[in-house]
C-alpha cells in the first residue's frame, strides 16, 4: 500500500491535530483503535468524557495523575482539552497527559523533563513527552515535582508588550 492510498493527503493528520504527516506514527492508534483512521477518533469536550473512553488500566492510572496534579495546581487552574487530550491551565499550558494504545504519557514541556532528566531516566522520554505504562505509572512525587517546576517557569515569565 501507498501513502497516498493510505489516506488522502489533506487528512493525513494525528489525532492531536499535529502538521499533516506522510504516514502515522506507531503511537498513533489513540485508545486501540484498531487502524489509522482520523474520522475514528473521537472529539472529547471535557477530561472526563476523555477519561470515559479509556480502557483500564489506564483510565485508573490516569484518574490517579488528574487527582495528583488537581492537588498542586493553584485553584484558578482548569482542566480543558487541548491537542486532543486532558491538559490543565494556568495562564498557560501547564502539562497534558494521555492514553495511547501501548502507554500513557505525561506533557510537562521540554524544559521540565530536562530539569528531572536523572529522575525520569527510567521512563522512555523525548523532547515534551514522558511515556510509561499503565500498570507503572510516574511516581505522584515525581508528578508533583514536575508541576510545581512548571507552575515556577509561568509565574516568572514576564509579558513583554510590544510598543
Amino acid at each position: 500500500m501507498n501513502e497516498e492510498s493510505f489516506m488522502k493527503k489533506e487528512e493525513r493528520r494525528h489525532f492531536c491535530r499535529m502538521p499533516p504527516c506522510k504516514k502515522p506514527p506507531p503511537n498513533c492508534l489513540l485508545l486501540g483503535a484498531a487502524s489509522y483512521n482520523p474520522a475514528s477518533v473521537k472529539s472529547f469536550t471535557t477530561i472526563d468524557a476523555y477519561l470515559a473512553g479509556v480502557p483500564e488500566p489506564a483510565r485508573t492510572t490516569l484518574q490517579n495523575i488528574r487527582a495528583t496534579i488537581r492537588s498542586v495546581v493553584p485553584k484558578e487552574a482548569i482542566e480543558t482539552i487541548c491537542y486532543g487530550i486532558p491538559t490543565f491551565k494556568y495562564k498557560q499550558n501547564v502539562i497534558h497527559f494521555a492514553a495511547f494504545t501501548n502507554h500513557c504519557s505525561l506533557f510537562p514541556t521540554a524544559s521540565v523533563i530536562a530539569m528531572f532528566k536523572d529522575e525520569l531516566k527510567r521512563y522512555p522520554t523525548s523532547k515534551g513527552t514522558i511515556q510509561f505504562p499503565a500498570e507503572k505509572p510516574v511516581p505522584a512525587a515525581l508528578i508533583k515535582k514536575m508541576v510545581k517546576a512548571r507552575l515556577a517557569q509561568i509565574e516568572s515569565k514576564k509579558t513583554v508588550r510590544k510598543t
